[in-house]
């Protein structure tokens, strides 16, 4: 699958990862400070921003990890093993390619997969659900509704922690995917269940938001049931899309995490003549 990306920037790859409904652009507030010390790679997960839309299949999360796998694959130099970052669902995503082996470090910001049980995920999937309904309510008046501070403030609250500094047309971008994005409720569904045994020799690093209405921050202390050498790092003001909360903290969490050299591809050797 062609998946729509930019890079930008030098150095050792960082790849960044999207939640549901949500795009590339979820990381412009970090991208420039990133690419000061990282070859940053940002792209849209299938059926999201200008991807193409998510072929059938059972588990919508392990096939976009599938297809992300092979596509950092695709645009890492040759001979050097990405890093990889995530938020939300592109956490989940981070941690299922650091379990399978398939980067040299995982970070991951407000992950999916840590609900305490079958009742806090089922929170989780009907206030997703809820926020759905509300956005394609708006429907044509979506733009000028979030022209509006205080609107844009109180629609955006479940998953910014400072939402007024969404620009009006992001905000509605964004509030658009929420309503129409036909990947989402497929993703709902998906088990988040890790494929692999947990390598402990590949660095993990979990960030949460002390303000995260969407995936609750008591859900981080589960990390290391999973994760048992997980660097875990709250932060208490921020939210689910801690990006433009606390840019600079968020910078700081993923060169941080990334800051282990860049492993080379292993190389097996072919047999004597």
């Amino acid at each position: 699958m062609d998946l729509a990306y930019r890079i930008y920037g030098a150095g050792p790859t960082l790849v960044l990862v999207h939640g549901v409904v949500h795009r590339q652009q979820a990381w412009t507030p970090v991208i420039q400070k990133l690419a000061e010390h990282r070859r940053v790679v940002t792209v849209d997960l299938p059926g999201h921003g200008q991807s193409p839309h998510l072929g059938e299949g059972d588990d919508a999360a392990h096939m976009m990890a599938d297809i992300l796998e092979n596509f950092i694959g695709e645009v890492t130099p040759r001979g050097e093993l990405a890093h990889v970052a995530g938020n939300s669902l592109g956490g989940w995503l981070a941690l299922e390619l650091a379990a399978r082996g398939a980067v040299a470090s995982a970070t991951a910001l407000s992950p999916a997969g840590f609900w305490l049980n079958s009742l806090d995920e089922r929170r989780t999937v009907e206030t997703f659900r809820g926020l759905r309904f509300v956005s394609r309510a708006l429907g044509p008046v979506r733009l000028h509704a979030l022209r509006n501070t205080a609107v844009r403030s109180a629609a955006l609250a479940p998953f910014f922690s400072r939402p007024w500094r969404i620009s009006p047309e992001d905000a509605a971008a964004d509030a658009a995917s929420l309503a129409n994005n036909v990947t989402a409720e497929r993703v709902a569904e998906s088990t988040f269940q890790l494929s692999a045994p947990v390598d402990e020799s590949i660095p993990v690093t979990v960030q949460w938001g002390g303000l995260d209405f969407i995936l609750p921050v008591y859900q981080a202390f589960r990390v290391r049931e999973k994760f048992p050498h997980a660097d875990l790092v709250i932060m208490p003001l921020a939210g689910h899309v801690p990006m433009n909360d606390d840019p600079d903290g968020v910078v700081s969490v993923l060169l941080k995490g990334s800051a282990v050299r860049s492993a080379p591809v292993q190389q097996v050797a072919a047999p004597a003549a």
